[in-house]
């Protein structure tokens, strides 16, 4: 068949796709896991000082679930995390953005190189030459709205404020682009925001109805969604901050209109893990869109994850001494988030602590979080669990 022919048939097989519904993965059966070893990382990083109250990995092996965890999912009642509990995913919302986008691409819905000037004519003309595939790989340039002193003061006297998330890259409108798109990495919440609002222009559809159709339904995703306000889903994992009275309970602290399409995604470990394998194993894509998502700069995620890290399109490779998976990291207050999958996705991972863990906010403990990462994965990669 020739190849106009071929991309042809791709591109109607995979609309299709964009139009209907896949099956669900099946349920599978929750097993603890047997590499005692795994158990006392986590037992170890728990009661070091300053760690997290919980943490609770759920590791998908070529069809079975092991389920490790220690600590408290709740600090109030000692209850332990579930793999049920909802929780903020943090920045790994971002690959569920890029899962959008992506499966948009593959349907000849968006093109990975539609400029801002073309989808979103209203954003600041300087921005303008700024390509999807430079926002899904972060070397768009755009500033981030996040650190804009005007967010950051609204979220310090009001963290309930009720953002207008479509409008969050108003607070850099004025500032122009911090280097030319495209010459090199810079880690931005911006980028995935204007991913969101590309894939809404493109479709006239709403960015939450998109993550149903595209993501949620055709996994079976029950208990993933994006809320605007700052409750959250029970039961939940409760995250916590370092305070001199004891961990304080900030699960709720905050809400998700700041970050929506950057970070606003909640999840339990189970869903995140089916998500995550079918994510890293190009389940959601088509093929000639999944070589494109894995051409790889150097770059890392926030915070960094385990071995060497890599940016491609909405997703990260680590290089670890063990291997290679796909995933992204996460962290906010209260949680701090890995989640990985092997390159033909049969093996998936999520680990969750309840505490926001990362070089800056606990430099002490960060370098114990990654190796009890590298370990996991280690066994994620061996299978051995």
């Amino acid at each position: 068949m020739p190849l106009a022919r071929r991309r042809s048939a791709a591109i109607a097989a995979l609309t299709a796709l964009c139009c209907t519904l896949t099956a669900a993965v099946p349920a599978q059966a929750e097993r603890p896991g047997k590499d005692q070893r795994l158990q006392r990382l986590l037992d170890a990083l728990v009661r070091q000082a300053g760690g997290p109250p919980g943490a609770i990995a759920v590791l998908r092996i070529d069809g079975r679930t092991v389920v490790v965890r220690a600590g408290d999912g709740d600090v109030r009642t000692g209850r332990p995390p579930r793999i049920d509990d909802h929780m903020r995913v943090a920045s790994v919302a971002k690959t569920f953005s890029g899962a959008v986008a992506l499966a948009l691409v593959s349907c000849g819905h968006l093109g990975l190189d539609d400029t801002l000037a073309q989808r979103l004519p209203h954003l600041p003309a300087r921005w303008g030459k700024v390509t999807l595939r430079q926002l899904l790989q972060h070397t768009s340039g755009l500033p981030d709205y996040s650190r804009s002193p005007a967010f950051v003061n609204i979220l310090r006297s009001d963290p309930h404020h009720r953002f207008d998330s479509r409008r969050l890259l108003d607070f850099v409108a004025d500032k122009p682009l911090e280097f030319t798109p495209g010459t090199r990495y810079a880690y931005s919440n911006s980028d995935n925001i204007a991913v969101a609002l590309m894939a809404e222009a493109a479709t006239h559809e709403r960015y939450e109805t998109l993550l149903e159709r595209l993501v949620y339904a055709p996994l079976g995703l029950d208990a993933t969604s994006l809320p605007s306000g700052f409750t959250l889903p029970r039961p939940y994992l409760h995250g916590y901050a370092p305070a001199r009275t004891g961990p304080e309970d900030v699960s709720t602290e905050f809400g998700n209109s700041g970050v929506w399409a950057s970070g606003g995604i909640v999840s339990t470990p189970r869903d995140l893990s089916l998500f995550i394998g079918a994510y890293a194993g190009g389940r959601l894509v088509d093929p000639w869109v999944r070589r494109q998502q894995l051409s790889f700069v150097d770059g890392s995620s926030e915070p960094p994850g385990p071995g060497r890290n890599e940016a491609g399109l909405a997703i990260f490779r680590y290089t670890t001494r063990c291997g290679v998976v796909y995933g992204h990291s996460g962290n906010t207050p209260g949680y701090t988030q890995l989640a990985v999958g092997t390159p033909d996705g049969r093996r998936s991972m999520t680990f969750s602590v309840n505490a926001q863990i990362t070089p800056s906010t606990a430099p002490a403990v960060f370098p114990t979080l990654r190796a009890v990462e590298e370990a996991f994965t280690c066994a994620l990669l061996r299978g051995d669990t």
